[in-house]
């Protein structure tokens, strides 16, 4: 046989082993790399955020071209339901020849409806709905954790439902499959409950940064839109760096413009601002009939139906394609028409209509267990209500309300500000989406008043108030109170402090205890070193055991060590108590060793009285 053919030959075999040593010292090499960015803080945060932001981009990509292509293949070849699109936004250059059909039109949310339920309820039931409350939910009950497999079965679903007509935004799915990212990375690398949550942040920032190209209100509204009165600032740093990776990653793939286009209009009249106030008021009981109608569909009608969890989405669809005929601009994203309301080109009594049908088409799409996000739904309705706003002021009053189509653009920041609780993340990235930095004054003021108004109701019902009522806050106020205060401010140094040593006999130690009323003895040996604890109440089997007397020696019978140091916090303290279950512990001292006890009793003490300070501020 020739042996130089062989692939047990000497060279063969010789190759093979460098290939493995080779890949042994890669391996350990990388895994080097890798514990010693554990122990940098500021490196890790780093890296994990960018490969979030640019893994979160890369699914916006996918997302956002399946969506285009497969909405032009449902929307305009088969049903011939052609509209406008927005400025930013021309993937698909074809233009569809089909007539229009106003039965398929109303077949295909249904048909969304059903592929939609059976790949969600198969897989993943909790993709269905909106993702920014899984997301949400995620955050504050979940310690930060998403399956795997939802990214995947959410972006596939809200796909299929937005482009078969269902009235469903693309931020919901991307929030999700970006926050799912996240998770993911957290618990690749072992990461605690709070460092997960926090790339729960990054991901979902990137994720909407991306796919609106808003990098910094996609960052923002990541962080409030977790709470009603508050934001999780700790996040905000990995969110700017994943969203701004994400938004390069999208943007070099389909452009750099914004979403919209508007006229370069400014803030330039102060009278405007009375108007820009009754938007605000109109904008109020729009959101409540919006919130109101939505989750009363969910829990009155489509969760009561006797029929199976997989079934009722096409229900949901078979009413929305019924609204679709009515009002086919409501279906699927409804971009182009924001576009034709930013420019003005729509009459004010069909953008009130418009407005009206969306709630209901968004209501029967996702409250019926759809995918999708109700973001893009409130941008449409808030600029149908401005720009309706718009109309009517220039109509009667030309020479204040001059440009009509800013009123849509601050209507879509207003509207969603009052019914999602987000307004600085919504005005940043209405302006960024739009371009329209010249009305950030009438965006400030109208969110604001809409937000006032509408304090009641939110349209992400897993919001809490603030970070007090957060189960992933829960025990910040105990940790922090007690972290404040150093061991070395709770010690009494005038305190005796007996030691005994390691050989001390039984006998030896009953006579010790006729003189002393301590019960908690530190064991040391002969460099008086710590070397156990001896506890009175632990002795009770062998302290009458006359025969045992001289035999035994203290260091037999005390338990392991555990002590605390000078400079450690009271909450450290705390762990130690709760993990040995002394009711003191050895305080030492790195000059003087052992320096006295710490007692349980006073830790409770100095937390009562922090406790005390802070109720009276």
């Amino acid at each position: 046989m020739d042996m130089s053919s062989s692939g047990d030959s000497p060279s063969s075999q010789k190759g093979g082993k460098s290939r493995r040593g080779s890949f042994r010292r890669n391996q350990a090499a990388w895994l080097a790399v890798l514990d010693r960015m554990q122990k940098h803080r500021t490196v890790r945060w780093g890296v994990y955020s960018v490969s979030i932001g640019f893994a979160s981009g890369l699914m916006a990509c996918l997302i956002f071209f399946l969506l285009e292509w497969t909405t032009f293949f449902c929307m305009e070849l088969l049903a011939g339901c052609s509209g406008t699109k927005p400025a930013g936004e021309h993937l698909v250059p074809l233009v569809s020849q089909t007539p229009f059909r106003p039965w398929v039109l109303f077949l295909l949310p249904a048909l969304g409806g059903i592929l939609s339920g059976v790949i969600v309820y198969t897989w993943a039931p909790e993709a269905e709905g909106h993702g920014t409350d899984a997301f949400i939910d995620a955050f504050h009950n979940k310690n930060g954790y998403i399956r795997t497999r939802v990214p995947y079965v959410k972006g596939l679903a809200s796909v299929i439902t937005i482009a078969t007509g269902g009235s469903a935004g693309r931020e919901g799915p991307i929030a999700q499959v970006g926050a799912g990212i996240g998770s993911w990375v957290g618990r690749v690398f072992h990461l605690d409950a709070r460092e997960r949550r926090l790339m729960l942040l990054a991901g979902c920032a990137a994720g909407l940064g991306a796919i609106f190209r808003a990098p910094l209100g996609g960052a923002l509204t990541s962080i409030e839109v977790l709470y009603r009165e508050d934001f999780e600032a700790e996040g905000i740093i990995l969110s700017i760096i994943s969203s701004v990776v994400g938004y390069a990653i999208f943007s070099t793939i389909f452009g750099y413009e914004p979403v919209f286009q508007t006229d370069p209009v400014r803030f330039s009249n102060a009278l405007e601002l009375f108007f820009y106030a009754a938007l605000a008021l109109v904008c109020v009981p729009f959101g409540y009939a919006y919130v109101k109608i939505f989750y009363g569909l969910r829990d009155f009608f489509f969760r009561k139906l006797p029929l199976r969890r997989i079934v009722v989405p096409a229900i949901g669809g078979l009413l929305t394609g019924l609204v679709g005929l009515w009002t086919p601009q409501v279906l699927s994203g409804g971009y182009g028409v924001i576009q034709d309301a930013l420019r003005g080109n729509l009459p004010g009594y069909l953008m009130f209509l418009l407005a009206a049908t969306k709630i209901l088409a968004t209501s029967f799409t996702i409250s019926s267990g759809g995918s999708g996000g109700v973001f893009g739904p409130s941008l449409f309705i808030g600029a149908m209500i401005g720009g309706g706003m718009g109309q009517v002021g220039h109509e009667w009053f030309p020479g204040i309300v001059a440009h009509p189509g800013a009123f849509a653009l601050v209507g879509m920041g207003a509207f969603f500000a009052g019914v999602a609780k987000a307004p600085i993340g919504a005005l940043l990235m209405v302006c960024e989406m739009t371009g329209g930095y010249g009305l950030v004054v009438p965006l400030m003021f109208t969110s604001v008043g809409a937000i006032l108004l509408s304090q009641r109701w939110s349209i992400y019902e897993k919001q809490v108030l603030n970070k007090f009522h957060s189960p992933a806050h829960r025990s910040d106020t105990v940790i922090n109170i007690l972290q404040n205060i150093r061991v070395r401010d709770m010690l009494h140094r005038e305190a005796s402090v007996p030691l005994l040593p390691a050989d001390m006999t039984l006998a030896q130690f009953k006579k010790l205890l006729t003189w002393t009323r301590e019960s908690f003895f530190p064991v040391v040996d002969e460099d008086f070193r710590l070397s156990g604890i001896l506890e009175v109440r632990n002795l009770r089997e062998v302290l009458f055991e006359d025969s045992l007397w001289d035999l035994l020696v203290v260091g037999e019978l005390a338990s392991p060590p555990v002590s605390v140091g000078m400079d450690e916090t009271l909450y450290h303290a705390l762990t130690l108590f709760l993990q040995s279950g002394h009711a003191q512990i050895p305080v030492m001292d790195s000059e003087m060793g052992l320096a006295g006890f710490l007692r349980f009793q006073d830790l409770m003490e100095a937390y009562h009285q922090e406790v005390s300070k802070l109720r009276e501020l």
